[in-house]
């Protein structure tokens, strides 16, 4: 299955960013041969729809399942309506979440954050 996961930084051993939307990047996964890539998320920066920009991001890579801390309601619903399923991840590295999801360790998100939860002043 592939996975993606938010980042803050662009290799395994990077902490999971806990904001989906304006997370540094995103490293997708494929869980079964743990083969990766990382993507910068060019709508860290934007000054609106940065949750949609990037849940198109990374429905484009066709991912089955996303991992982060929160995901506002219109990146929700973009996931949603690409079938993406999204998990709350834990404080740790990029590598252990996907780890932590291949067990099925991982809780499912089924609500989203209030809207504009990662901008930052």
């Amino acid at each position: 299955m592939v996975i993606a996961i938010s980042a803050a930084g662009s290799d395994m051993e990077s902490r999971m960013d806990q904001r989906f939307g304006r997370a540094a990047c995103f490293a997708i996964i494929d869980t079964e041969t743990m083969k990766y890539e990382f993507l910068d998320n060019a709508a860290a920066a934007a000054s609106g729809g940065a949750g949609i920009s990037a849940a198109q991001t990374v429905a484009d890579k066709n991912v089955k399942a996303v991992i982060t801390g929160n995901v506002g309601p219109n990146a929700g619903k973009v996931l949603s309506a690409a079938g993406i399923e999204v998990y709350y991840g834990k404080d740790v590295t990029v590598k252990e979440n996907a780890e932590l999801f291949k067990k099925g360790s991982l809780e499912k998100i089924t609500s989203s954050a209030p809207r504009h939860y990662g901008l930052r002043g």
